[in-house]
């Protein structure tokens, strides 16, 4: 519990220097547009309590707010879309799966827990859109709300699983996943807003450009490689690999809820906009990051 504390203060120390540098800068140079910093910090107090309550007190505590965060991500998802009244039994029926799936997490069937989602729900969920309501627009409805579950849902229930796949270590790596996610998010927020040049995708993104990648990647390796030891039980290979992988499929994470956001919010600049400062806009990398952190560990180590 000491070493424990002592990683909840440190953790708590470099939040506040964190709020401190970035008040300082944002007074500096009020015409830069900071938004997505401060929605990162506000992110990172939010995870910071979480892992809170974690370590001090129970994984089920931490299972329950991160479906409650699931629950919210969705249900932003769901408000982009535009729907049909035929569509609300199969929202209903979206979100009566959240529970299920992290209830798989909470008496350890990782084998239901894998499969539910992917399988069960995606053959089934039509159902609900077919009797009785015709066929306008059934592709479009059911295929947003599989892609909306499987991002917000499958995706992001990876963090609830980490404690209850090894409560050992499963906090530390939860906190380690979530530091570099969001390192390699502001890194490259900040180099593509000063030096970016070559965007990826303009018209959905402008401030994914490659330059960012590239010095993101570099940076998360890098903050990888330093805080391993103090986390995780990984080794040194693993140390270095594990910020690729978390660069590389943030960025990815990043790129694809951007693009989907500009797809379904076509003509809809007023709540494209307003969304920018959404829990999806918080969370679009951590819906990749989880699940490919998780199985690349789970595959070769035993610990989980």
């Amino acid at each position: 519990m000491s070493s424990s504390l002592w990683t909840l203060g440190l953790i708590f120390s470099g939040l506040a220097a964190a709020n401190v540098a970035f008040a300082i800068v944002r007074a500096k140079q009020p015409n830069k547009d900071f938004t997505a910093i401060a929605q990162r910090i506000k992110t990172w107090w939010g995870m910071f309590f979480i892992f809170c309550l974690a370590t001090l007190f129970n994984p089920i505590v931490s299972l329950l707010s991160l479906m409650v965060l699931t629950f919210f991500a969705l249900k932003e998802y769901f408000s982009m879309i535009k729907t049909r009244k035929a569509d609300r039994r199969l929202f209903l029926w979206a979100y009566l799966s959240i529970p299920i799936q992290f209830y798989w997490i909470y008496i350890g069937w990782y084998g239901m827990f894998i499969i539910f989602i992917p399988i069960y729900v995606f053959l089934f969920l039509p159902l609900p859109r077919l009797i009785n309501k015709g066929t306008v627009g059934f592709l479009r409805s059911v295929s947003s709300t599989q892609w909306g579950l499987m991002l917000m849902v499958f995706g992001l229930s990876h963090l609830a699983h980490f404690p209850f796949a090894t409560p050992e270590y499963g906090a530390g790596l939860v906190l380690f996943l979530v530091v570099l996610t969001q390192l390699n998010d502001v890194v490259h927020y900040l180099v593509s807003l000063y030096f970016g040049k070559r965007k990826v995708v303009p018209t959905a993104n402008p401030l994914l450009t490659w330059e960012g990648f590239a010095v993101a990647l570099l940076a998360t390796t890098a903050a990888s490689w330093a805080i391993y030891p103090y986390l995780t039980p990984l080794d040194p290979t693993f140390g270095v690999v594990s910020g690729v992988l978390v660069g590389v499929s943030g960025f990815f994470g990043s790129l694809t809820i951007s693009v989907l956001k500009r797809d379904l919010l076509i003509g809809d600049d007023n709540k494209f906009e307003a969304l920018k400062q959404s829990y999806l806009s918080r969370v679009d990398s951590l819906t990749y990051t989880s699940p490919v952190f998780f199985h690349v560990i789970r595959y070769y180590f035993d610990f989980m």
